[in-house]
């Protein structure tokens, strides 16, 4: 018991932070993120006898956080939540605040099929054939959601700044 408990907690302190980060990406509220972790943490706990190789062990954690996610829905329907409603947090660098933040708001709005795998590959680290493992898709699918993903954003961010007049080169 006490090799698990070991095992269990160098694991979670290892990789709690970027679950966290990722949690918070899919969801947007750091109270539900907390909660995914913690549930992560929790049903990994109960099943870490059948993680058999320790190489592993981030993507299985990562599918255990999106299938916690899941669940949260199947549970009941949350309301939506308004992108407008997110403040702008007032810090030393204001205009990389407000690019955060709307980058943040262009992949929220990219459809799953996108952002999932974006945020995978940018949050988690994962590589194109993790991310396929996790999402069940061939990895020439995942490369192509990658490369659509991030040239939505990138037109999409260019039609806000050429809206604000900035001009580009």
């Amino acid at each position: 018991m006490k090799r698990k408990q070991k095992r269990y907690e160098a694991l979670v302190h290892i990789y709690s932070p970027d679950l966290y980060r990722y949690a918070y990406w899919i969801c947007r509220d750091p109270d539900i993120a907390k909660d995914l972790v913690q549930e992560t943490c929790l049903r990994a706990w109960k099943n870490l006898d059948s993680l058999l190789d320790d190489n592993s062990v981030k993507g299985w954690l990562f599918t255990i956080l999106r299938r916690e996610n899941a669940r949260r829905f199947e549970r009941k329907r949350l309301p939506l939540v308004d992108l407008d409603d997110f403040e702008i947090a007032d810090q030393y660098d204001c205009s990389k605040e407000m690019e955060n933040e709307l980058l943040g708001r262009k992949i929220a709005l990219l459809a799953n099929e996108y952002k999932e795998p974006l945020l995978l590959q940018l949050i988690a680290g994962f590589t194109a054939e993790e991310i396929a493992i996790q999402l069940d898709l061939n990895k020439n699918t995942v490369l192509t959601r990658l490369f659509r993903a991030k040239n939505l954003l990138k037109s999409s961010l260019t039609s806000v700044t050429d809206k604000n007049g900035e001009a580009h080169g």
